[in-house]
């Protein structure tokens, strides 16, 4: 009697739903905020297209600089197309988690399929973080220096309460973390086990100047890049303050945003970055539009591509 085969369960195409969810998550959000985007487009139906084509410039230039600052986190070389198109991708998964997880979780899974090990992969994002954040405030402790009454127009930010709030706040999250790490004692030894290898990482990566001037090359043209956006916006809606004003209120809410983290910055930065034009000398309805239209350039336009690339990627285990 001939054996009847038996029938193997499908398995659950996990790859494929993997590969679809970015697409419905951004369908969603775009349904969501449906009316944020009528009213930004509205606005920028009057301004200048040359300003406009500058800012997505900006924000096109950006991802080279994470790519660029990427392959300096690590030894090995990475495959710089399919590097560059990770970072484009991480665009669209950067507005589905808050902090930027999203961004971050693609830029492990393409490390580990690249062959890095799970603790060097952490290691490289932990680098990027530390580099990004570092050129990020100091570029604004350097504007603010060098512009110091930019966001003190109307009393908004009277003397150096700006400074004065942001290291208290700064103050505050070390605070924080040495409380943490002082009563967990399992976290504060994985924790050292964890900078202990890091930082033998960055010693290895800073003692090659390609991948030194690449990692701190790409972390300060990166906001750079963003603050530049930012300011062509602000042109090209005639807004009454100077450029160099705009990107430094850029930076300004950019850092403050940080300590209420939200998918992609929405809300927080938007909100700070708001009141920080105000303070620069710019009308409420002026910066709102700006704010509107920097969303619209930087995230609103490149989100459909950048998920059809997430899903490309996915679909190729690129990551």
């Amino acid at each position: 009697m001939a054996d009847i085969p038996v029938r193997q369960p499908r398995r659950m195409p996990w790859r494929t739903l993997a590969g679809l969810l970015p697409a419905v998550l951004v369908a969603v959000w775009v349904v969501l905020h449906r009316s944020l985007m009528s009213s930004g487009l509205h606005d920028l139906v009057t301004a200048e297209p040359g300003w406009l084509l500058a800012a997505l410039a900006a924000t096109g230039l950006g991802w080279v600089a994470n790519a660029v600052a990427r392959q300096g986190t690590v030894l090995e070389p990475l495959p710089p197309a399919r590097l560059l198109a990770t970072q484009f991708a991480a665009t669209a998964a950067g507005q589905l988690a808050p902090a930027g997880l999203g961004a971050s979780a693609v830029n492990l899974r393409f490390l580990r399929v690249n062959g890095l090990p799970l603790a060097r992969s952490t290691a490289a994002l932990a680098l990027y973080s530390l580099a990004e954040s570092g050129c990020r405030v100091g570029l604004l402790l350097v504007l603010l220096a060098a512009y110091p009454h930019a966001l003190h127009t109307g009393g908004l930010l009277p003397g150096g309460t700006g400074l004065l709030l942001m290291g208290l706040l700064a103050l505050a999250v070390v605070l924080a973390a040495v409380l943490a790490l002082a009563f967990l004692h399992r976290l504060r030894r994985a924790l050292a086990d964890f900078l202990l290898a890091a930082l033998y990482d960055a010693r290895l990566l800073h003692a090659r100047p390609a991948r030194a001037a690449a990692l701190w090359g790409g972390s300060l043209a990166f906001p750079l890049l963003q603050a530049a956006s930012m300011a062509a916006v602000a042109l090209a809606l005639r807004m009454p303050v100077p450029a160099v004003h705009v990107a430094l209120a850029y930076l300004a809410a950019s850092c403050l945003a940080v300590l209420v983290p939200t998918p992609g910055g929405l809300g927080s930065v938007d909100a700070a970055l708001t009141v920080a034009l105000v303070a620069a000398g710019s009308p409420t309805a002026t910066a709102a539009s700006a704010v509107l239209g920097f969303r619209l350039v930087t995230v609103w336009l490149p989100l459909l591509p950048a998920a059809l690339t997430l899903i490309a990627l996915i679909r190729a285990r690129v990551i």
